[in-house]
This record gives structure tokens, sequence and C-alpha cells, in this order.
């Protein structure tokens, strides 16, 4: 007789993983999802990714979107009455309270090597902080953040041009195959602590995030790699840059200048190192090639992007 799985999980970095459970031999027996919200300019009410997964392809199965899980009793009956063998969570958006806690294993697939960036955004910070390798960690829950003992871990290597949309997509994939591991061996396996002595943690991604200037050319571009999906990387005129890639990080130069025009990029100046520019959005417009924007705006080599 199969075991039964609750899922809990909001963004596609979740939806990954709830594929994977549908292919196998566990038998999801609901999903647990944030609220519908509205979206975009006209604030379109829009389902999380994993929600609208189900609704494309025809899954039938029960989807609770409570606005909150704390002191939730109806929440907390409708899951008893699920009866989980496990409660597999990723990227579901709240903290589990003890009273669901205790209703069955409870395994979460956190996007970091724990105990390295517990909390909301841990593939980010690796890109920020140019790590070599960032992983998924899957961990018994307890009423801690991210805190609790650790079943697996899955690594990925950093490649030099990875930025953080790649970087979600193979860490999906990973805690996907991770989570069947942990499924399948759970019995078996010693949960191990963490050592508390290698915390660290890390912030909700806000739009000011994203604000950059021409003083280091690295830390440019390791923004740039983090924060590419959202908000995007901008200068304090609001004038966002996309496509970028980093030439240099040690040359000493006059910050902002332009360098070079070629054919369909643009070389720019860093008070220390260089990168080039495909793609610039000025604020409320529509992106524009980078050639084509300074020619526009009759900037030429030596002149200030600002």
């Amino acid at each position: 007789m199969s075991k039964k799985v609750l899922f809990m999980g909001t963004p596609d970095y979740a939806t990954e993983i709830f594929k994977e459970l549908q292919k196998s031999q566990y038998e999801v027996v609901g999903l647990f999802t944030q609220p519908d919200k509205p979206v975009g300019r006209k604030q379109i009410i829009t389902p999380p990714h994993i929600k609208q997964f189900c609704i494309d392809n025809n899954i039938e199965l029960p989807i609770f979107q409570p606005e909150k899980l704390r002191g939730n009793i109806e929440a907390q009956t409708q899951i008893k009455e699920l009866n989980p063998d496990f409660i597999v969570v990723a990227a579901y958006g709240q903290i589990l309270p003890k009273e669901i806690l205790d209703i069955a294993p409870c395994i979460n697939l956190h996007a970091s090597l724990l105990p390295k960036y517990r909390g909301a955004s841990p593939i980010q910070e690796s890109l920020l902080n140019d790590d070599e390798y960032t992983g998924v960690t899957s961990m018994l829950m307890e009423e801690g953040l991210d805190s609790g003992d650790i079943l697996g871990l899955e690594y990925l290597k950093i490649t030099p041009s990875m930025e953080v949309k790649e970087a979600f997509d193979k860490l999906s994939l990973l805690a996907a195959k991770l989570t069947i591991t942990t499924l399948d061996n759970f019995a078996r396996i010693a949960p191990k602590k963490q050592d508390e002595r290698e915390v660290s943690f890390c912030k909700k991604i806000k739009k000011e995030f994203g604000l950059v200037d021409f003083s280091s050319a690295k830390k440019l571009f390791l923004k740039y790699k983090a924060y590419s999906y959202w908000p995007g990387i901008f200068l304090s005129s609001g004038l966002k840059l996309k496509g970028i890639k980093l030439l240099d990080e040690d040359s000493l130069n006059k910050e902002g200048e332009i360098l070079s025009i070629e054919k369909d990029l643009i070389t720019v100046a860093c008070k220390k190192g260089k990168i080039s520019v495909s793609t610039i959005q000025a604020p409320s417009k529509k992106a524009l090639n980078a050639v084509d924007y300074i020619r526009g705006k009759r900037l030429s080599i030596n002149d200030i992007l600002a």
C-alpha cells in the first residue's frame, strides 16, 4: 500500500518537486499553497504556479489556500482528515505551527546547503556571495526557521555565468530527486543536527536590493546574477541594466564611463573593473539594445552612463 503525502508549496521550484511526486509510488492526497493574488498593473487575480499547473493538467486533488496556518483550526482539521504519512514542504511561504508538525513527519526541501542561508532567498544569497557551490537540503522540520535535522544533501556547482533562473531550474530538479530519495530511505536515515556555529540567514528580497552603482564591476555583476529575474538591477536614475558580463574586476577607471561601442553591446567602466551591457531600459519605457539606447541619448565613448 502506497504511502500518503500531503504537499505544501507555491512557486515553480515547488511545482517540479510536486511533479516528481505525482510520477512516484507515493499518493499525493492534497495540496496546500498560498492564496490567489493580484498580479501586474491590472491586478489580475492569479493562482500560484503550482495551482495553475494542476488546473492546466487536470490534476484532481484537494487544494487548500489558507491565509495563515497558525491558529487555523480548520486547516489543522483538514490535514488530519487527509491522514498523511508525510508532509513535504518546498517554498510554501509560511512557517508550520507545532500543531501541524505533530501530525506527521514534515520534510522541507530548502534550496541551500544548511546551515548556510536559512531564510527566504538562499539561491540569490549564494550567487551574491560568489559561492563555489550551492545545493538542496532535505530536513526534518521543527518550529525554528530552517533549523531542523538534516536528512540529505545535493550539491550544485555554480558556474561563472550562472544566473538566478538557471540556478532555480537546476536546484528544483535536484530537489525533486532528493525528495523521493529521502522518502524512500526515511526509515533508514539517521538525522544529523545542524552545526549552529555555521548558521547564516538571508532576507526576503525587496525591490531596493537591485540598486547598483559603478564602484565595483564584480559586485555589480554578482547582483545582476542574483537579481536578474526580480527585481533586476538599476541605477539611482532608475535605468535598468540587462545582459551584463564581467570583463575584468581589477582595472581602475572612471565610474560609468562608456569605453567602447560595439555592434550590440557597450563596455562601461567601474571604479574597479569593467562590464559589458547589451540591454538598457529607461523607467516606464521598453527595453532597448544598449547601442540604440545611447545613440538615442546622443552619448558616445568617454561619456558617462547614469
